[in-house]
């Protein structure tokens, strides 16, 4: 039987938002002038610099042509998740997704511009994963949870966003709304997940569907509930809604034409055993969504200018 997991508050000391214990550092009516303006300049250059990153990362989302590969929540083998990660960046993905974890965002960096995201269920271990350059977080992916009897009410996600939006404002946010709950209450959770300020919607169902044909036809089947919570959530928000879950190469140009702004593509690709057939499963998604068209002629015109 499923049970509500118990998610613990987050601390309120963080790296990236240690408050400044120094009393003549709080106001800037303690500062000398010079000081004062130098610190709104570089208060300024710093949410510049944020607004143009979240601007960035959401470009191909607003473009409705966001393919982003994840390597899974609770997935630490360094050697798979290097694997899903070149598999992406070769086979034509817009982001990769991988677990929380600093080391493994210094590894995805290393071998990708691609932006990373990292998913997790716990708000205060995103801090470290930022610093560490991940450009977008994700309270998500909870497929391993289910495994595992655990599901998520919309109360605990909601004080979950709210918990990482009170640590990083300005970091891009992707919060993905559960499967195990019916598709109004669904709509209902999106609604107040927009008003909470988050980025983007990510739908999930795969693991609940049960496909009893084979083939393409199976393919449909099991794309079947994630396909329905995408073109019923896009057209309850404003923000990018992620289809993901049960994806494949058939039914993700299904999830764009169902409203979606992008696709979300896990066991697919990562539960493959060999990177060559990693980065072509990748290339067939990309190309079902004619990605990799729309580089090449992004290519040819930078070229033509050069």
């Amino acid at each position: 039987m499923s049970s509500l997991i118990s998610t613990p508050i987050a601390p309120t000391s963080h790296t990236l938002l240690k408050p400044n214990r120094n009393t003549l550092l709080r106001g800037d009516s303690l500062l000398p002038k010079r000081l004062s303006c130098t610190r709104t300049r570089s208060s300024s250059t710093t949410r510049a610099l944020l607004s143009t990153t979240k601007e960035s990362v959401l470009k191909d989302f607003h473009e409705r042509r966001a393919l982003k590969i994840i390597s899974g929540l609770q997935n630490l083998n360094k050697e798979n998740v290097a694997s899903v990660v070149t598999a992406a960046d070769k086979g034509g993905a817009t982001h990769v997704d991988i677990a929380c974890d600093p080391d493994l965002v210094k590894l995805a960096t290393s071998l990708t511009s691609l932006p990373v995201c990292v998913s997790s269920v716990d708000p205060a271990a995103f801090s470290a994963a930022v610093e560490a350059g991940a450009l977008m977080v994700e309270i998500g992916n909870y497929d391993s949870f289910y495994e595992m009897g655990i599901v998520f009410s919309p109360e605990q996600i909601l004080n979950l966003t709210k918990e990482t939006k009170r640590i990083l404002p300005s970091m891009t946010l992707s919060v993905t709304v559960p499967h195990t709950l019916s598709l109004p209450d669904q709509i209902k959770l999106a609604e107040q997940l927009e008003q909470e300020g988050v980025d983007i919607i990510q739908t999930e169902g795969g693991k609940g569907s049960s496909p009893s044909k084979p083939g393409v036809l199976g393919l449909i089947e099991k794309a079947t509930p994630t396909l329905a919570a995408a073109y019923a959530i896009s057209r309850a928000v404003k923000i990018p809604v992620m289809c993901s879950s049960g994806l494949s190469a058939v039914t993700a140009p299904m999830a764009i034409t169902a409203g979606a702004s992008g696709v979300g593509v896990g066991s697919a690709v990562n539960k493959l055993n060999d990177g060559v057939a990693m980065i072509a499963e990748v290339r067939s998604i990309a190309d079902s969504l004619s990605l990799s068209t729309g580089r090449h002629i992004v290519s040819e015109k930078n070229t033509l200018r050069l």
